[in-house]
């Protein structure tokens, strides 16, 4: 097995348990656990990958799985994200998720096309630098670690360092890339920013940093 493939497989099962770790704090809090635009990036750069220009094994598996975890995620969000203090545009919640989904597929699809991306990877890590962004911006508005965790935070973390280095290594494709390079640092700082941010968060609130899952 190339070192390629087995960078990703060990990525894939740390965004597995990152996967995992959000939907059983979503339970535990009886709230979502990721922003809502990057569930939808999520869920359609997977649709697009596992079913309409599929993968190869063994990252095709790993697609599958997410997929159906952002599922879960996302009957959370269907199930909590209505009750949610936040801003909105007048209108139907769930008439303003089909038409971001609508978008957001459509937007990442013709992306790759575009691009001729056929792994989708400029798609994938542009979107993981909004979910960084977002997570420290969810914090931000919740005043509360409500769907959130430390090993959340770190899985997500070690999951896209492991794909960046991966990509990295593909020199006659996208490793000399400087929009992937400056993705893969970017997303890494923030990931960090955030961890940062939740443990003192935790602190201030007394909840035991390393002791919450």
């Amino acid at each position: 097995m190339s070192v390629f493939n087995q960078l990703m497989i060990a990525s894939g099962v740390c965004w597995t348990v990152t996967y995992l770790l959000i939907i059983r704090r979503g339970v535990i809090d009886l709230t979502y656990g990721m922003p809502a635009a990057a569930l939808l990036a999520n869920l359609s750069w997977e649709a697009i990958y596992s079913f309409v220009y599929p993968h190869s094994m063994p990252q095709l598996a790993v697609d599958r799985v997410w997929f159906m975890f952002d599922v879960l995620i996302l009957l959370q969000y269907l199930r909590f994200g209505p009750t949610a203090p936040k801003i909105r545009l007048a209108g139907s919640f769930y008439l303003q998720f089909l038409l971001g989904f609508a978008v957001t597929f459509t937007a990442i699809l013709l992306l790759g096309r575009e691009l001729k991306d056929e792994n989708g990877a400029y798609a994938a890590f542009g979107q993981n630098l909004m979910m960084s962004v977002l997570f420290i911006n969810m914090l931000n508005q919740r005043k509360s670690a409500a769907g959130q965790s430390m090993y959340i935070g770190i899985f997500k973390m070690l999951g896209t360092a492991l794909a960046s280095f991966a990509f990295y290594t593909q020199t006659k494709t996208y490793g000399h890339s400087p929009l992937l390079q400056f993705l893969f640092a970017a997303i890494f700082v923030y990931d960090v920013v955030y961890i940062v941010m939740l443990a003192r968060h935790l602190r201030l609130q007394h909840i035991k940093v390393w002791g919450r899952f």
